[in-house]
């Protein structure tokens, strides 16, 4: 029997901003907050299979209303043994992942600029998408 296989294209309608901190995850959400006016809330952690029997889970931070998305993620797993595991592993030197859709998205140039403000920021740069393999993490 011949197999047949589905291909999805998905549309990639966010950035992704990458933040070096040495802050803890609610900390910098606080300061985010405190920022930009947004109210960053904990939510479950986003859980994401690796091999057939192996999943890490990640700690992330959610903001949305009508017209925006920010979702802080951060890079590295909750899991001591799954460290090389990362979000983003062709960046491992970020601590953070910013994601932005909407207008947030629109005004990205203004939104790195006041996360600079940011006294626990070290750096912030944008990771291209059309390099990035890992994109599908992004996906749920």
């Amino acid at each position: 029997m011949k197999k047949k296989r589905l291909e999805v294209e998905y549309s990639f309608d966010f950035e992704l901003i990458g933040i070096i901190s040495s802050a803890k995850g609610y900390k910098l959400a606080w300061e985010v907050n405190n920022i930009l006016g947004s109210h960053l809330i904990r939510q479950p952690d986003l859980t994401i299979l690796l091999t057939k029997d192996s999943y890490a889970s990640y700690v992330y931070y959610a903001f949305e209303n009508e017209v925006n998305v920010l979702k802080l993620f951060r890079n590295r797993p909750n899991e001591a043994d799954l460290i090389k595991n990362l979000l983003v592993p062709e960046f491992p030197h970020y601590d953070y992942i910013l994601l932005t859709q909407g207008e947030a998205h629109m005004a990205s140039k203004r939104l790195q600029e006041l996360l600079k403000n940011i006294p626990s920021i070290e750096l912030t740069a944008f990771i291209p998408l059309t390099a990035l393999k890992s994109k599908d993490n992004f996906i749920f």
